[in-house]
């Protein structure tokens, strides 16, 4: 009867071989899904409390407010707040398309950008942004998933990962420069920014978590023989 083809025999002593495991897409995806689906309940609700009680008293206030302490939770809620449908429409389309590309390699990825350029977006339009203004929209994670996916090809030069980037970088490349200019009005470009910012550092981090251990034949060898 042949031997369970996980296990080896090294040295007389029977060691389990670890299984590899593939990237987890399908939790990905639904996460994802999840996280666009939140976004829609949660400007579906600000729509219902601006047509019930008056403009002013919607959600949009409380996104990001420069330099008030008042303004800081705001980092968290940011995402969630758009100013209208088309607004959400786009930045939503983009989430789809661009995660659903880093969902691709798995959960983490997809969670490890998202949560950097969430935070990084926040924090940058909180310090830089004008006084008085409220910065809103989860455009600053778009941006981190367009710079994550251009960097990564980068990094890891495989050859779909260089093919994508440059598929992204072709296609968004135009627009992201555009929402990076200061020059535009109502657009907030420092919450881009710090999303850009947070794309580029989530695609180094893993790619140092993702560098190869070099272990020599010999030093396998020894590892699974008993002393």
């Amino acid at each position: 009867m042949n031997p369970d083809p996980r296990t080896f025999r090294a040295g007389g002593v029977q060691t389990a071989r670890p299984v590899p495991q593939g990237p987890r897409r399908w939790p990905a995806l639904i996460l994802l899904f999840a996280f666009v689906a939140l976004m829609w309940v949660v400007e579906a609700a600000d729509q219902v409390i601006q047509a019930t009680i008056g403009p002013p008293q919607g959600l949009d206030g409380y996104g990001v407010r420069p330099l008030s302490t008042d303004g800081l939770p705001g980092i968290i809620f940011q995402p969630f707040l758009h100013g209208d449908w088309a607004h959400l429409i786009g930045n939503s389309i983009a989430l789809l398309v661009l995660g659903s590309i880093i969902a691709m390699s798995g959960i983490r990825p997809l969670i490890s950008v998202t949560l950097i350029s969430w935070l990084a977006s926040g924090v940058v339009s909180w310090v830089l942004g004008g006084t008085g203004t409220v910065h809103i929209g989860a455009s600053g994670i778009v941006f981190g998933y367009i710079f994550y996916v251009i960097v990564r090809g980068l990094f890891s030069r495989r050859f779909l990962h260089l093919v994508v980037g440059l598929v992204i970088g072709f296609y968004y490349g135009f627009e992201a420069l555009a929402g990076l200019s200061p020059m535009l009005d109502g657009v907030s470009w420092q919450g881009h920014l710090g999303g850009a910012i947070g794309g580029v550092l989530s695609a180094y981090g893993l790619k140092r978590d993702r560098t190869p251990q070099a272990v020599t034949a010999g030093q396998r060898r020894n590892a699974g023989s008993p002393r």
